[in-house]
């Protein structure tokens, strides 16, 4: 399974912010829409990526405040990103090692979505699960032996 079927099924809504913009607005942003990160962009190219891992880096050096920086100061200035032809497998892997939990997904220089672990998860559950029962019914319906 590659990237790009689980973005047909998951859809194309993205959040973004610039650098510039006050952290305690992109953390307003993520609360309200419920999201664990927002795409950096600027100039219309992808740089970085904030998740709840950096907000909660920003509070605990503030002293339990958000403080008043922009994204650009707790960004992660450099995230990992896949191709819409990376296999789904490779992405766990990736995940696994570099402990994101989410990853961009860029064609060239497009931004096409973003990855969490969870969806990585649910669609290796959901094929297991399809493959599952497809075993499932094929030993239902195996062939009487001819000794019987």
């Amino acid at each position: 399974m590659k990237v790009s079927e689980i973005l047909k099924v998951k859809g194309n809504i993205l959040y973004t912010v610039t650098p510039e913009t006050p952290l305690i607005e992109a953390v307003n942003t993520m609360a309200e829409k419920d999201i664990g990160s927002l795409v950096v962009m600027e100039f219309g190219t992808l740089i970085g990526m904030l998740t709840f891992r950096e907000v909660l880096n920003a509070i605990h050096q503030n002293g339990g405040a958000v403080g008043s920086n922009t994204v650009r100061k707790h960004m992660d200035d450099s995230p990992i990103t896949v191709t819409p032809d990376t296999e789904v497998n490779e992405v766990r892997r990736i995940m696994l090692e570099r402990h994101a939990r989410y990853v961009p997904i860029m064609d060239a220089r497009t931004l096409l979505g973003v990855m969490s672990f969870y969806d990585v998860a649910k669609a290796v559950l959901d094929a297991q699960g399809f493959e599952n029962k497809m075993l499932k019914a094929y030993i239902r319906d195996w062939p009487a032996s001819a000794e019987e």
